[in-house]
């Protein structure tokens, strides 16, 4: 036996000597139909996965997974468990379609799973119920006077723009090319966005100028398309949604903001569109919502034409 074929073998005889993580084999397994079939963004199937991680580790550690062996209980407990006291409204909805997820993927596989869907009930929320949260314009000049500042000032100044005058979501800024800016036409391309379509939009001047001023005096050279890159480990690489949020969330600390987000420039952008007379539809458009429906809450801010169409409290003179 040649030294190639004795190393060959040691590495099988090792590699044999691994045991196998049972549980860690069904999560990959559930990740790559999230991937394929469903076609989840990475953040979600990491969610996904972190919850139903710990929902079959609870009951499966160290043996096989088996969906026989499973009852409603031990889904009400493990959902009791994760939410505690004082569940948010956010995080019990994270649990419970997760949990309603995987076990639709085992009706797949051939489970006969409809009895534990049946206990996992989704939380109360009134459709509409609050305002969308958004920054005040006193609020948006601090965070403006706040840039820029850090190592890339002129990518995160830029990033900041991209949010609050496009609407753009932290993964859509990620996923910004140089080969998207029509720059003749004052145009961006997204694609690959939430809805899986190719939207062009209108570019604004601030924004565009905050593009030129990153590209020509602080993006470095490098034979990459993507707009917006990071340093790790000595070498440029484009930038990822997780750090796109992070550098939002510290300009918005920064500014004396804590707690917003590319979300909440998202909104504050809906919200002044609408306090500028533009209509629902306007506001879809430039949120590229798939559906009306979604842009409905915007309507609540819009109070001159509420008040118009309010009716009289019953006993009142007017």
């Amino acid at each position: 036996m040649n030294s190639i074929a004795r190393t060959r073998s040691a590495q099988l005889a090792r590699s044999s000597e691994v045991p196998s993580d049972p549980v860690a084999d069904e999560l990959r397994r559930y990740d790559d139909h999230l991937r394929d079939v469903r076609g989840l963004a990475a953040e979600t199937r990491r969610n996904h996965c972190r919850i139903v991680g710990k929902f079959l580790r609870k009951k499966f550690a160290g043996r096989g997974v088996t969906m026989a062996n499973l009852r409603a209980a031990d889904v009400r407990h493990f959902i009791a468990r994760q939410l505690g006291d004082s569940p948010s409204h956010s995080a019990a909805a994270q649990v419970a379609t997760a949990l309603r997820s995987y076990l639709r993927y085992r009706t797949i596989c051939g489970d006969s799973v409809a009895g534990l869907i049946a206990v996992i009930s989704s939380p109360v929320q009134w459709k509409l119920a609050s305002l969308p949260r958004a920054l005040k314009p006193d609020e948006v000049r601090r965070l403006l006077a706040a840039l820029p500042y850090g190592r890339r000032p002129r990518r995160g100044y830029a990033i900041v723009r991209c949010a609050l005058d496009m609407g753009l979501r932290a993964g859509e800024i990620a996923n910004l090319s140089i080969d998207d800016i029509d720059w003749r036409a004052g145009t961006v391309m997204l694609k690959g966005t939430k809805s899986r379509r190719q939207d062009i939009l209108p570019l604004p001047m601030t924004t565009g100028q905050a593009f030129v001023d990153y590209l020509q005096h602080e993006r470095p050279a490098t034979t990459s398309r993507a707009l917006f890159l990071c340093r790790r480990k000595s070498r440029d690489i484009p930038i990822t949604t997780h750090v796109i949020q992070n550098v939002i969330r510290r300009a918005c600390q920064r500014a004396g903001l804590p707690g917003s987000g590319s979300h909440v420039l998202r909104h504050t952008l809906a919200c002044r569109l609408v306090e500028n007379g533009g209509s629902l539809k306007e506001v879809a458009d430039v949120l590229r919502h798939r559906s009306l429906e979604t842009t409905r809450i915007y309507a609540k801010l819009d109070t001159p034409n509420l008040a118009d169409v309010a009716l009289p409290w019953p006993g009142s003179e007017s």
